[in-house]
C-alpha cells in the first residue's frame, strides 16, 4: 500500500441529511473524489451512532423502544464464549474477518456498499479511503444494560465492548482496502469532551488510552491508519501521546485550547502524525452562512503560523494536514450542509495554490 501523504487535502465526517445512499455518495465523491468516505445518513436509525455498531455483540435486547445489553437474558454466557472464540481465531489468523459476526452486513453496511460501487464504476480511482466508527469511550458510556447503568463501567461488558469495535474497525480497514489504496479509519469519540467532568470522574486516562490503542492497533494490523474525531475541546495530550495517525479536531472554535499542549503538538507531527484540521464550522447556522473560503483562508494561514511557532516549517504543516468539518453534518438543511462541503474543497484547493 502506498505511503499516505495529506498535503492539504479534503475530507469529510462521516454525516449527510440525506435518505438515499447513492446520491449521498455521489455528493461526497463530487467534494472529497481524492479521499472519499462512506456515509451514515442519521435519517434511518439503524445509522445512529451506537445502532450502527450494535450488531454481533453479546446481550443485544430490544424491548419497545429501548435496546440494552442484557446479562441475565438466556444464553447471555454461551453468547459472550461464542464471541470470545471468535474473537481469538480471528485474531490469532485463524478465522474468516470478511464473513465473520464483526462485519457490516444488511442495513448498516448500506454506505459503504454504495461507496464501494461508486469506486469499481469509475475509471478514476481515489488516492485514499476514509472511514468510521463510533469510538470506544463514547460506544460504551452510551451503551447500557438493563438497569441504565453504561457498560463501561462493567469490566466484562466493557471488555468485550473494546474487542467488538476493534474487530468491526479491522474489518472495515480490510473492506476498504480492496482497491489497494491507503485507508483511514477514523474513530468518532464526542464522549471525550466530557472527559474530566463530573461525569466521567470515575475513568482514567490510561482507560482511555488502553481502549482507543486497541482499536488503533486492530487498524495497524490490517494496513489502514488510525484517528480519533473529537468535536469538541478535551485534553489532548490522552491522543497526541498515543499511537495514532490523524488527529481530527473542531480547529474553527477550539484551535487556541488545542495549541496548550505545543510541544506536544511538535513530537506529534515530528513522527509523522497527520493533522485532521476542522477548520470549516458545521454549527450554528448562522456562522455557517457568514464564512467563505476567503475568510477561512485567513484564519487558517493564523493557525498556520501558529504552528510554524513551534519550530515547524509551512510545509511541513500543510503536507500533514487534512482540510475537514468541524464534525459531521447529518443534523444541518441540506443546503448548509452542501455549503461545508463547498467551503471544505474550496478552502483545501486555496491551501494547495489550486
Amino acid at each position: 500500500m502506498d505511503k499516505f501523504n495529506a498535503e492539504g487535502r479534503p475530507a469529510l465526517i462521516g454525516s449527510l441529511p440525506m435518505d438515499n445512499h447513492e446520491k449521498a455518495t455521489e455528493l461526497v465523491l463530487s467534494y472529497a473524489s481524492e479521499i472519499p468516505l462512506w456515509v451514515q445518513l442519521p435519517v434511518f436509525h439503524e445509522e445512529g451512532m451506537i445502532a450502527q455498531f450494535l450488531p454481533g455483540l453479546p446481550g443485544v435486547v430490544t424491548e419497545k423502544d429501548r435496546t440494552f445489553i442484557d446479562k441475565d437474558h438466556e444464553g447471555f454466557d454461551e453468547d459472550v464464549l461464542g464471541f470470545y472464540e471468535d474473537y481469538l481465531m480471528i485474531s490469532e489468523g485463524g478465522g474468516d474477518l470478511k464473513e465473520s459476526r464483526f462485519g457490516m452486513k444488511g442495513n448498516e453496511s448500506r454506505g459503504i456498499v454504495a461507496l464501494k460501487q461508486k469506486i469499481k464504476a469509475s475509471d478514476e480511482k481515489p488516492y485514499a479511503i476514509k472511514g468510521q466508527i463510533t469510538g470506544p469511550i463514547t460506544f460504551a458510556t452510551g451503551t447500557c444494560d438493563r438497569e441504565g447503568r453504561a457498560i463501561f463501567y462493567d469490566d466484562q461488558l466493557r471488555d468485550v465492548a473494546i474487542k467488538h469495535l476493534s474487530m468491526k474497525a479491522a474489518w472495515q480497514t480490510r473492506e476498504l482496502s480492496e482497491f489497494g489504496r491507503p485507508v483511514i479509519v477514523f474513530f468518532d469519540e464526542p464522549a471525550l469532551a466530557g472527559f474530566g467532568s463530573s461525569a466521567f470522574l470515575t475513568i482514567t486516562k490510561e482507560s482511555v488510552k488502553e481502549a482507543i490503542g486497541e482499536l488503533s492497533q486492530a487498524v495497524h494490523a490490517q494496513g489502514g491508519l488510525s484517528g480519533v474525531h473529537v468535536c469538541a475541546n478535551t485534553e489532548w495530550d490522552l491522543l497526541l501521546d498515543s499511537d495514532l495517525d490523524v488527529i481530527s479536531f473542531d480547529a474553527y472554535s477550539y484551535f487556541d485550547k488545542f495549541m496548550l499542549y505545543g510541544s506536544k503538538i511538535k513530537r506529534f507531527l515530528d513522527r509523522g502524525g497527520i493533522l485532521a484540521s476542522g477548520i470549516v464550522p458545521t454549527s450554528p447556522a448562522e456562522v455557517i452562512v457568514k464564512e467563505s473560503v476567503e475568510s477561512l483562508y485567513s484564519k487558517w494561514e493564523e493557525q498556520t503560523n501558529q504552528l510554524m511557532g513551534l519550530g515547524l516549517s509551512r510545509e511541513t504543516v500543510v503536507n500533514q494536514t487534512l482540510i475537514t468539518p468541524s464534525c459531521g453534518t447529518g443534523s444541518l438543511p441540506l443546503e448548509l450542509a452542501i455549503k461545508v462541503l463547498e467551503m471544505t474543497r474550496g478552502l483545501s484547493d486555496k491551501v494547495r495554490g489550486k
